[in-house]
């Protein structure tokens, strides 16, 4: 008896785990949070882009300057 009891509950709360997690991966599935999630992704992409874009543009400035000082070339 004690070890039906005891089958019942695992499998009551294998049932239950199903459940939640079920329920959490339809909300995650639903257009509008895909959606979310892919203008996140696009809005971080484009500040990567941004940033990079800077940096090679402050990069090739110093590198620049490095060039016209080492060969003697005024501005």
């Amino acid at each position: 008896m004690l070890r039906r009891v005891c089958w019942f509950g695992v499998g009551a709360g294998a049932a239950i785990f199903v459940v939640v997690k079920g329920r959490s991966l339809l909300h995650s599935a639903t257009p509008q949070a895909i959606g979310q999630r892919f203008g996140t992704s696009a809005a971080e992409i484009g500040t990567s882009v941004r940033d990079f874009s800077d940096r090679v543009r402050a990069a090739t400035a110093e590198r620049e300057t490095e060039l016209r000082d080492t060969l003697g070339l005024t501005q």
